[in-house]
């Protein structure tokens, strides 16, 4: 089997810092964090989410 170039990643609230989001990101076009605009049940607003790290 074909090795993938994409990966897991978990997505972080910036204000609460509970995990979210899990979703996959290219490695090979996307080198750099991802940052994305999204909900937060916690907080219950939308709130700025960073990538945490690589997820197995």
């Amino acid at each position: 089997m074909a090795k993938s170039n994409r990966i897991l990643v978990g997505l972080v609230c910036k204000e609460c810092n509970q995990q979210n989001y899990v979703t996959v990101r290219s490695k090979i076009n996307t080198q750099e964090p991802l940052k994305l605009r999204k909900f937060c049940n916690k907080c219950k607003k939308q709130t700025d989410h960073k990538e945490k790290k690589k997820l197995d």
